[in-house]
């Protein structure tokens, strides 16, 4: 499965968190990366967020309005812990030379 690394750090930084992440939590993951203006970073973590629910890979808990879902926090699944962990077992080691 093609995950971005926004989508493979929420992964395993939920996973490390006990499988539950808030969304304040997830904001951390994606400011250390660079990315996006600033304008835009929220678009895109709801944007990641949704499609790791979509995929099955965590539930999603929030509030809803008549027009839209609010999404506060998320859940990994038992599919998305499988992931979260073959994400952490493909990482490189790095060696200490120096």
């Amino acid at each position: 499965m093609k995950l971005s690394p926004l989508q493979k750090s929420i992964l395993v930084r939920s996973l490390e968190k006990g499988g539950k992440l808030d969304r304040r939590q997830a904001r951390t993951c994606y400011f250390g990366a660079g990315g996006a203006r600033e304008k835009y970073q929220e678009q895109v973590i709801t944007n990641s967020l949704e499609r790791l629910i979509d995929r099955g890979l965590a539930t999603g808990f929030g509030r809803r309005t008549p027009c839209k879902w609010f999404i506060i926090s998320i859940r990994l699944t038992s599919r998305g812990r499988h992931q979260a962990l073959k994400l952490l077992a493909d990482r490189q080691a790095k060696l200490p030379l120096g």
